[in-house]
Parts: C-alpha cells; sequence; structure tokens
C-alpha cells in the first residue's frame, strides 16, 4: 500500500469586473477579432480597487472547503502559487491562513510563475506522501493586472485575475495507475531563457514593474515542451494519451492548447478550455480550469486527468492524477 494525495474538494473564484475585448479598442490599436485570431480570448475578469491576490485566494479555498465539507482547522497546510503576492513579505499564503481562521498548520508561496500551481501540487504530493501534512490546500491566485504595461498590446489583452483552489488528502493507494490521487509528476526549469517573458522590476529596480514578453518564442517553447512533459508523466504512470479522459492545460492562448493536444493525439472534445472567459490566469489557470470542470459534471470520480504549464523562468512540468 502506499499514500496517495487524493483531491476531496475545488473551488475557485473570479473578480467581479468583466472586460471584453471590445473594450480595448478605445485605448490600443487592436480589435476583437484580433484578439480572438491570436489567443482565444473573448474576456477576462480583473480584480476591483482594493481587490488582492490573498482575497481572492481566501474565496477560492473557502470554496474548496466547503466542497471537502471541511473547516479550516482541520487542513495542515497551505501552498499559494502566485507571482503577484500582495507584499514582498509575508507570503500572501499566511495572509490566507489567518483570512481563513485557520490557527494551526504552515503556509507558504510558491513562485513559478505560469507554472506555479504544477510546482505548488508537486510539493503538497511530496508532503502527503511521506506523512508531512495529511491534508493540503493548494491555491493559485493572481492579480495579473497590476503588472501589465496596459499600452502594450501585445501582453496586456492576454491577462487576467482570479484563483482556483485544491483540498487534497492522504489516503490508501495499492500503488498502481488504477489508484487515486496523484500518480505522477514532471517538473523542469531552465534559467537560460529568462528574456523571453519576466517583469522588468525587484529589488535590482526599486519598482514593481511590468510583464514582458517575446510571444513567439513563448508559444514556440510552450507547444514543444507541454506535450512532451505530459509523455513524461504519463510514462512514469505507466499509462499514455489513449488512457486520459481530460487534459486540463495551462489556459494561456487557444493556439498553443490546440498544439499540445495534437501533438498528444487527444481530441479537443477531453480538452478542458477557459481561456475564452478567463485569458491568461497564471498559476491560478489550471485551478480555475479544474474547478469550471468539475463545476459542468465533465470531470467526474475515476477520471484520469492531466494538467500542464509553462511559465516564465521557463519553468514547466504535469501531474497525473485520477479524480
Amino acid at each position: 500500500m502506499v499514500t496517495r494525495a487524493i483531491v476531496r474538494g475545488v473551488g475557485h473564484y473570479l473578480p467581479a469586473r468583466v472586460v471584453e475585448n471590445a473594450e480595448f479598442e478605445a485605448t490600443l490599436e487592436t480589435s476583437d477579432e484580433w484578439i480572438r485570431s491570436r489567443s482565444g480570448i473573448e474576456r477576462r475578469h480583473l480584480a476591483g480597487e482594493g481587490e488582492t491576490t490573498a482575497d481572492m485566494a481566501i474565496r477560492a479555498a473557502r470554496a474548496a472547503l466547503d466542497d471537502a465539507g471541511l473547516a479550516p482547522d482541520e487542513v495542515d497546510a497551505i501552498i499559494l502559487a502566485t507571482s503577484t503576492a500582495d507584499l514582498t513579505f509575508p507570503s500572501a499564503a499566511t495572509m490566507v491562513q489567518a483570512g481563513l481562521g485557520m490557527t494551526r498548520g504552515f503556509a507558504f508561496d510558491v513562485q513559478a510563475v505560469c507554472a506555479g500551481f504544477v510546482f505548488a501540487l508537486a510539493n503538497a504530493n511530496a508532503m502527503i506522501a511521506t506523512g508531512m501534512a495529511r491534508r493540503v490546500l493548494v491555491i493559485g491566485a493572481e492579480s495579473f493586472s497590476r503588472i501589465m504595461d496596459w499600452t502594450d498590446r501585445g501582453t496586456c489583452v492576454l491577462f487576467g485575475d482570479g484563483a482556483g483552489a485544491l483540498l487534497l488528502e492522504a489516503g490508501a493507494g495499492a500503488g498502481g495507475s488504477d489508484d487515486r490521487g496523484v500518480l505522477a509528476i514532471d517538473l523542469h526549469s531552465d534559467g537560460r531563457h529568462k528574456d523571453i517573458l519576466y517583469v522588468d522590476g525587484g529589488t535590482s529596480t526599486g519598482m514593481t514593474g511590468h510583464l514582458r514578453m517575446q510571444g513567439k518564442e513563448v508559444f514556440r517553447h510552450a507547444v514543444e515542451k507541454l506535450a512532451d512533459t505530459a509523455h513524461a508523466a504519463l510514462d512514469k504512470a505507466g499509462l499514455s494519451g489513449a488512457d486520459v479522459d481530460w487534459l486540463v492545460p495551462h489556459q494561456a492562448n487557444l493556439r498553443i492548447i490546440k498544439a499540445t493536444a495534437q501533438r498528444m493525439q487527444l481530441p479537443m472534445e477531453r480538452v478542458i478550455v477557459t481561456v475564452q472567459d478567463h485569458g491568461n490566469t497564471s498559476a491560478a489557470s489550471i485551478p480555475l480550469a479544474l474547478s469550471v470542470g468539475k463545476a459542468e459534471g465533465r470531470i467526474r470520480p475515476g477520471d484520469l486527468v492531466v494538467t500542464e504549464a509553462i511559465g516564465g523562468g521557463l519553468a514547466w512540468g504535469a501531474v497525473v492524477l485520477r479524480w
């Protein structure tokens, strides 16, 4: 017998403000058609005035706890994936811990940009497998609207704000691919590609900075690396693309999602797609899509799910889990 990290609950939160593509036409040389054709994005949610990353994470975490039927103090740890924490420190995760009224356990942030949720899942899985924690809230939350250059049509139309959360719980498995829970993980990074996706702010500049991206280079790396990491994770689990019920990719760009599915020989009917409604919510995109997929009745207990993401660093990876 082995210990598996099993999904007990899932939830998400999106800010009330919805921005349609057409709104950008007043301030940028762009159009709804231009944005849709290049990204598949139709609208996105933006955080309201005074609404922070931690605020959104708290709302998503509460939804996941409600879905699991658990109270905050029944959780051992919170791992929050974000690149847009409220402050340099303390971690946004500790703010979520306080906001939930959780008086025990521990909380910390993980920063791997758009791949952050995959890396956070890997950390949670390791803690559960080794007995360090029995229940872990894994959250992805971002307020990318706060680091946008609103004059750069190549980036500002692509991103949105939001949060999603999974509640993982230790459970017994037989050690095979039929087990429920996390079955395999594949992680990578390559710091040589820092300059194709980064924020030009931090302690080295003394300012918050804005997101900068070489879109064509990011696209090229994403299509190649996402399918490869998904196949690697499936191989580790002793499975193949034919076994996959749902691919739940990072929701960055519809063209990347379609190209990755094609390389994995998966029909789009088996891919959860939310990018049209949320834009790229970075570390929040996978848990948001998982929550939407479950809410819509598509992702069901026993389904084999593959998640994969790539972000600045570059950092990328995939997780295979049985719901």
